[in-house]
């Protein structure tokens, strides 16, 4: 198994997670993660975003965890987009980005917040991609491309802004599928998606600084989660040790929330509800 640089997550006030450390697996974690799936209506599942460029590896992963128990797993709107009311939304935005961008954003804004909002009955839930990368990485992208004008960038940031004050939209994990642009586009001429046949290089570059930026080197937008980086370069066939690594993380962390809740329904306390905070990087 592959070891990733550790991250040391605080959770609350005082719970510490090395998201850096091989976590094991067994039989009293998955029945920590068991117990928590009755407490789920009274709390947030744990939500992870699995974040990443064209082409990076995102659907083979959501296929790995949509097979776990007690977990939930929302693929990226893709259909949607493709069929509002008989119009095709994304092929639309490919084929003049200067004249759609702000209508295939303002949908995606749409039905991204749909997912983060979507009630779940189980304790885990992982979606492909967030509203935060919509904003941050392609609604970016457009603008800085001066393929978006400003008045429809305010317009979509202002929006976006209110949702994320008005709606609880933060997760508890990112993991970043990291990769090269090169690698991505040739794995997106083998998929041949129609709507992608007209994607150069350059804009897949362009995509990947501002995903480096904001989730690798931390020098744009503030992170809702904290982010653990994946090689996703190698072979997708080649990814399984990173998936059970990842698995075993996300189970270990929610069996340390199990713990902390049962505390607090023993002491009467109020379980630690603040959000995650990265408390070091090595």
């Amino acid at each position: 198994m592959r070891f990733i640089p550790s991250t040391l997550v605080q959770i609350g006030n005082g719970l510490l997670i090395n998201f850096g450390a091989r976590v094991s697996q067994n039989n009293a974690v998955k029945a920590k993660l068991s117990n928590m799936a009755k407490d789920i209506k009274h709390s947030k599942p744990f939500t992870v975003f699995v974040e990443g460029n064209i082409g990076s590896g995102k659907t083979t992963f959501l296929k790995h965890f949509a097979a776990l128990e007690n977990v939930v797993t929302f693929a990226e709107p893709v259909e949607r987009w493709r069929n509002v009311r008989g119009k095709n939304f994304l092929d639309l935005m490919y084929t003049d980005p200067s004249r759609w961008g702000i209508t295939f954003q303002t949908f995606v804004q749409l039905t991204m917040l749909d997912l983060h909002i979507k009630p779940v009955d189980r304790p885990v839930k992982i979606m492909e991609r967030s509203i935060h990368s919509a904003r941050y990485c392609f609604v970016e992208n457009l603008h800085e491309s001066g393929l978006m004008p400003e008045p429809d960038f305010v317009a979509l940031d202002e929006w976006f802004n209110w949702i994320v004050k008005n709606h609880d939209v933060a997760g508890n994990l990112i993991i970043y599928l990291r990769t090269t642009p090169e690698v991505v586009h040739k794995r997106m001429l083998a998929r041949a998606r129609s709507e992608e046949s007209c994607v150069p290089l350059e804009y897949l570059e362009k995509l990947h600084q501002l995903h480096e930026n904001w989730l690798y080197h931390r020098t744009s937008f503030m992170c809702p989660a904290p982010v653990l980086v994946i090689d996703a370069n190698k072979d997708l066939d080649m990814m399984s040790s990173d998936l059970l690594n990842c698995e075993a993380k996300i189970r270990d962390s929610l069996a340390r929330i199990q713990d902390q809740i049962s505390t607090s329904k023993m002491t009467g306390s109020s379980p630690r509800s603040s959000p995650i905070k990265v408390a070091s990087r090595s």
